[in-house]
């Protein structure tokens, strides 16, 4: 957009080479980014489908898409860009705001509280059909045990090479 194209146009500078201009837009603009995400969530305005994403949510993904989040880390990480650091902060302050501490250690985990939640009923219900199954087949079986299952030796009868023939009978034939 047209703030990443301003911002990386100045950026790269060296901090001695930039112009006093170079520097006050780099500061209005992360000022301006830093109003932008101050604005509080109007929940009149935001009443939606359940899916929808917030305003808040809408603006930080449109940050993302145009590269600002790459700029900031940036900033963020750059020795020479430490005069920046406050603003920075408050950015990344304000981009986490509606986000509760346990969500983005669960987040960081891999899987969020809920969607663990979620597939923990999954594999729960999962393993109650499979207990159903087993008790249906359990009760097709006979409940009288045949005395006949095993092997046999059919003697009297001779196999390949003379010997005994060997008859197996499975215990559920």
């Amino acid at each position: 957009g047209g703030l990443w194209g301003a911002l990386t146009a100045v950026s790269p500078q060296d901090w001695e080479q930039r112009q006093e201009e170079d520097t006050l837009l780099i500061e209005r603009i992360l000022l301006l980014v830093r109003n932008v995400l101050h604005v509080p969530p109007d929940p009149a305005e935001e009443q939606g489908v359940d899916g929808d994403a917030s305003v808040h949510d809408r603006v930080l993904w449109a940050l993302h898409i145009s590269g600002m989040d790459d700029l900031l880390k940036f900033l963020a990480s750059a020795q020479v860009e430490q005069q920046w650091a406050l603003h920075v902060l408050e950015i990344i302050s304000l981009m986490f705001r509606d986000q509760s501490p346990e969500e983005l250690a669960a987040l960081g985990q891999g899987t969020a509280g809920a969607e663990h939640g979620e597939d923990t009923r999954e594999l729960e219900t999962l393993r109650q059909q499979e207990l159903a199954e087993k008790r249906a087949r359990a009760l097709q079986r006979p409940s009288r045990h045949s005395r006949f299952g095993g092997s046999y030796v059919l003697q009297g009868l001779k196999s390949i090479g003379d010997r005994d023939v060997v008859f197996h009978k499975g215990l559920h034939n």
